[in-house]
Order: structure tokens, then C-alpha cells, then sequence
């Protein structure tokens, strides 16, 4: 994975924030610049804290469209289009925080002991469900790999070991940007 500079991948964070604070107010979404990083095929999402607590999370897997056109979209949809939460409002901006992530194109995984946790991001699908949980998600709770393959498969509403049962597996990796800490990681 190319590595994203720091000042560039600090203008993605900024950004995703223009966008989350767009999308709250009900505004028309920030253009994104059209060049640099902003202009690389990739996929990312857009993750929103508040106090440490998930607040929302949208992303595209594939690289189908310019960085920056994802980041806008992911943003807002991160801010108003989770259905896991209600939308964000205005009040709630100052205690957010902003982190994207950019990721490699998924590959699938033909042997789960290449798997390697706090590196790797996992897809788990089967049967038209699919789950994916970020890389820095495995570190957050300290699972090991197994148990990251079923968390995967749980979140696709696959029984917890579908990834030894005939479930595919992608792995992807991911350049984390955060406001929080404004560095990657």
C-alpha cells in the first residue's frame, strides 16, 4: 500500500469533518480538490467517535471511485445514514471525532493463518450477507485472529465459524487517519 503523507492524509480527515459538519446542518456536501491523493482510486471509510463511543460508520470496499468523491460521501452517510444510529446533530459536532481510513483492494484469503491482526482488515460473506470489520477493530477489543474471523462472520449474520465452513474470506489493509491524534496509524 502506497503510503499516504501525513499533510495529505490530515486534508482527508479535514475533509471528512467539512462533510459531517455539510451533512449535519443539512447543507450541499464540500467539492473535494481533484488532484494528489484526492484523485487516487480508492476505497475508505469515514468514522465518527464521541467520547471514545461509536457514532457512525460508512465506507466503500472496492476502488471505484477518486478518493476524494468517497470521502465526501462516506462522511455524510457516516453522519446521517447509519442505521445503527440516530442522525448527528448540530450540537453534537464539537464532540466528534473524524477518522478515515483508506484502504488496499480486498483479496481473498485461502489460508486464515496469514491473517495478521492490527494489519489486516477482513470481508466475510456467504449466502448474499457479508460483514467487514476494520483492522483497528481486532486491536480495540484484543482478539486473536480466530476470534476476529467470528466476529467477521457474526457481523454478516454468519454462525461464528462460517469462515471454516465455506464462507468467503477477503483481507484488505488500511491507512488510518484520525483527528483525534492527527497523525496515521
Amino acid at each position: 500500500m502506497p503510503l499516504i503523507p501525513h499533510a495529505e492524509g490530515h486534508g482527508l480527515v479535514a475533509l471528512a469533518r467539512a462533510a459531517v459538519v455539510a451533512a449535519a446542518h443539512g447543507e450541499r456536501p464540500p467539492l473535494p480538490p481533484r488532484d494528489g491523493v484526492y484523485a487516487l482510486q480508492a476505497g475508505a471509510f469515514v468514522s465518527l467517535h464521541r467520547d471514545g463511543e461509536l457514532r457512525g460508520c460508512i465506507g466503500q470496499t472496492e476502488p471505484r471511485d477518486v478518493l476524494g468523491d468517497v470521502i465526501v460521501h462516506c462522511a455524510g452517510a457516516a453522519a446521517l445514514e447509519d442505521p445503527r444510529f440516530t442522525p448527528v446533530q448540530p450540537d453534537e459536532l464539537r464532540g466528534l471525532d473524524v477518522e478515515v481510513s483508506v484502504l488496499t483492494p480486498p483479496v481473498p484469503v485461502t489460508d486464515p493463518s496469514t491473517i495478521v491482526v492490527g494489519r489486516h482488515g477482513l470481508i466475510v460473506g456467504r449466502d448474499g450477507r457479508r460483514g467487514l470489520l476494520l483492522p483497528q477493530v481486532a486491536v480495540e477489543w484484543g482478539w486473536t485472529r480466530e476470534e476476529f474471523l467470528a466476529q467477521t462472520c457474526r457481523k454478516a449474520g454468519l454462525h461464528p465459524d462460517a469462515w471454516r465452513r465455506g464462507a468467503d474470506v477477503f483481507a484488505f489493509e488500511a491507512e488510518i487517519f484520525s483527528e483525534e491524534n492527527a497523525t496515521s496509524r
